[in-house]
């Protein structure tokens, strides 16, 4: 070997120790930054002739697992799925409250009950009368919040999807954006794994919201497809369009055009999470949470608010009551409509008649809605009529509920015993779904970067390095000894 090959192959060796060292380095420092890919330099020797004269850098490959990253991708799109479920669902239990709770929809219908009880027993107290009344408003009340609550959850998850869409849409744009970047500098021959840690972390906050498939495509490109078969990017980029509703009633529903629907390029595209086009993510579940999870919810409450209504109406209950006229409890101060129930929990009202600060009386409590004036401050038939009313066995008239006659208490207690039991599996799938999202990561992590295998290979480079240099100094002091001669 010659003077000028031994020092061509030491500088080339120089070089590949410091691109070596830099990306080492660089493993260690990103061994816990999300997206990242552990990279390796590829060496071959070079030549000139049949002469070998050092070392040639052939490129950095970036290492990753699809299969893995493919699996956790999938997992962390069922995980969004699984506590948007799980949250509405606990949320929705926490309105109804549990039957140890004073402030539950069970505690207010026992305070009803107790405050009937204790009014007939003394029928002529104003302050027990009073009592009914309170009672009565505490329990409308706490069915109007628990409404209220469900349409804030559909109002939520109408701004969550309206803020999803959007965040697929740039994230989509930057995917292109990076793709053309990638196929220029693949054409260039220059690095591109940065590049693709930074579309890997695009791709990862798209496959939250909807679950998808990268495919790759020449050039360093990617396109990506739902699990359901929908084009999201090929090329160009696909456009998800939906409206926000600004505010949303019990009676607003995607069949009726009310609420806005999903679409891709302008193509309606269904957003059901069992064969849905979007596959099962965050972005279907919140569809799902407004469509039908919190509507079914609502149905059932409405079903408990007429239940209500309809003991107090029953013909003879009230002998002093006109004929069609509202009973005890109303639809918004109206007799109750049997084609108007969606809703109802929100409008129950206690009616005015036995309000004072409505221009009601409490002393109809005692003698009937429908009384010209007070009778003997002593009768409690009534009274134990409205008991009897609420206590009696009555079989539900919607709801989905199980067959068979029941008091008022326990038709509520099923459907609080409904949710918790739905809560409870939701919690479950959530747990697992979040355990495997966990594994699957952790997996990922070790199948990255390992920080003693790249610390000892730093040590490996250093030595390489410094036998380069020294190479280089043997070469400079033969140089120096011939020009010396």
């Amino acid at each position: 070997m010659s003077i000028s090959s031994a020092l061509s192959s030491a500088l080339s060796g120089l070089t590949a120790n410091s691109r070596m060292a830099e990306v080492a380095a660089s493993n260690v420092s990103n061994a816990l930054t999300e997206g990242y890919a552990r990279r390796e330099v590829n060496l071959s020797s070079r030549f000139i002739g049949m002469t070998g004269v050092g070392v040639t850098i052939n490129g950095v490959t970036r290492h990753v697992n699809r299969g893995l990253l493919q699996d956790l991708r999938l997992s962390n799109a069922s995980l969004g799925s699984r506590d948007t479920t799980k949250d509405f669902l606990l949320q929705f239990e926490k309105a109804l409250g549990t039957p140890d709770q004073a402030s539950s929809l069970s505690g207010r219908i026992a305070a009803l009950e107790k405050s009937l009880i204790e009014a007939a027993a003394r029928p002529e107290s104003e302050a027990r009368l009073a009592a009914v009344v309170d009672a009565a408003r505490w329990l409308t009340q706490g069915m109007t919040d628990t409404s209220d609550q469900i349409q804030q959850a559909r109002q939520s998850a109408d701004a969550s999807i309206a803020l999803q869409v959007e965040q697929v849409n740039s994230a989509l744009r930057g995917v292109t954006d990076i793709n053309k970047k990638i196929r220029v500098s693949t054409v260039a021959g220059q690095d591109t794994t940065a590049l693709m840690d930074q579309r890997q972390q695009l791709i990862d906050r798209i496959s939250g919201i909807v679950p998808l498939r990268e495919v790759a495509r020449d050039n360093g490109q990617v396109a990506l497809y739902t699990t359901g078969g929908s084009i999201l990017l090929d090329g160009r980029p696909s456009i998800l369009g939906f409206t926000a509703t600004g505010f949303i009633t019990p009676d607003m529903t995607l069949a009726s055009a009310a609420l806005s629907g999903l679409t891709v390029n302008g193509q309606a595209v269904s957003t059901s999470p069992a064969g849905g086009r979007l596959g099962e993510g965050s972005l279907s579940a919140l569809f799902d949470l407004r469509d039908r999870i919190a509507p079914e919810s609502q149905i059932q409450i409405d079903a408990i608010a007429r239940d209500l209504i309809e003991r107090f109406e029953t013909p003879g209950l009230d002998p002093t009551a006109i004929p069609g006229a509202a009973g005890l409890f109303t639809d918004d101060g109206a007799p109750f409509d049997t084609l108007s129930e969606t809703g109802l929990a929100g409008r129950l009202r206690l009616t005015d008649l036995v309000q004072p600060e409505s221009g009601g009386a409490l002393w109809r409590l005692r003698d009937g809605l429908g009384a010209a004036s007070a009778g003997a401050p002593g009768y409690s038939g009534q009274i134990t009529a409205w008991s009897g009313a609420l206590t009696a066995a009555r079989a539900p008239a919607s709801g989905g509920f199980t067959a068979g006659a029941r008091k008022f208490a326990d038709l509520a207690s099923e459907l609080v015993s409904s949710v918790t039991v739905r809560r409870l599996s939701s919690e479950t799938e959530a747990s697992f779904a979040t355990a495997r999202a966990d594994g699957l990561r952790t997996e990922l992590l070790r199948d990255g970067v390992d920080t003693d295998d790249e610390i000892q290979r730093l040590l490996q480079i250093e030595q390489a390095y410094a036998a380069n240099a020294r190479v280089i100094q043997t070469v400079d002091d033969m140089i120096q000894t011939i020009l010396g001669i």
